[in-house]
């Protein structure tokens, strides 16, 4: 069982790279899912309130973004290479964000939806404008499968960023690209866990959230 592991993973290997290589690769990984995920949310929501308000909308945008989430990876890096340059953050950054943006939208849409039209007659029968209704009524009762929504994009997005190695970026990507590289275990096997670990802790992270904004917000339409 000692050999098997060791043949892992090298922890000598692990504490002389930790400062140097391994917590920089780290940051960028966190750094690059971070701003991806707040990008596509960005667009997202105003999006799938214009598509729930215009559902005429609805086939080219969800067709759009569908269409962005199906190209592969590497693909999608050199349709956007001639804009962005290949070895940029805005290439990485744009494909990371048009992954999360069909998870955003639909999400968001389906919580819209899903809002009892009893509620929205209360609502404008005690003068609400569209607005109001939207800001007070229908995004709140929307937050649990808006959030759900955050929660796979995070996942998504964690997990894609390992492939921006290949254009020079990636994070813990890199590693396994050294690791292929090298052939050395250590790398690749540090890169999956710490990568693993990011998955779920941003997954934990807006289940707590989920938990604390809903109720506040419940609080503040009750009040």
């Amino acid at each position: 069982m000692t050999a098997a592991v060791d043949a892992l993973i090298q922890w000598s290997w692990v504490t002389s790279n930790w400062g140097g290589t391994i917590r920089p690769a780290l940051v960028q990984h966190v750094a690059l899912a971070v701003l991806a995920v707040g990008i596509g949310f960005v667009i997202s929501l105003p999006s799938a309130v214009a598509v729930w308000w215009f559902r005429r909308a609805r086939g080219p945008v969800f067709g759009f973004s569908g269409l962005l989430y199906t190209i592969p990876s590497i693909a999608l890096f050199g349709l956007i290479r001639p804009f962005t340059g290949f070895f940029s953050i805005t290439t990485g950054e744009v494909a990371l964000v048009s992954y999360t943006l069909l998870i955003l939208i639909r999400n968001t849409v389906a919580g819209l939806d899903a809002v009892p039209e009893e509620v929205r007659e209360a609502a404008r029968a005690v003068g609400y404008s569209p607005l109001a209704e939207l800001v007070r009524v229908d995004l709140p009762l929307a937050l649990p499968s808006v959030f759900a929504g955050l929660r796979v994009a995070t996942v998504t997005a964690v997990g894609l960023v390992n492939v921006t190695a290949f254009i020079g970026l990636g994070g813990l990507g890199q590693l396994i690209i050294t690791g292929f590289q090298e052939s050395f275990n250590t790398p690749i096997v540090v890169a999956l866990v710490l990568s693993i670990v990011l998955a779920g802790l941003g997954d934990l992270l807006f289940v707590v959230a989920e938990r604390v904004v809903v109720r506040w917000a419940r609080t503040v339409e009750t009040a």
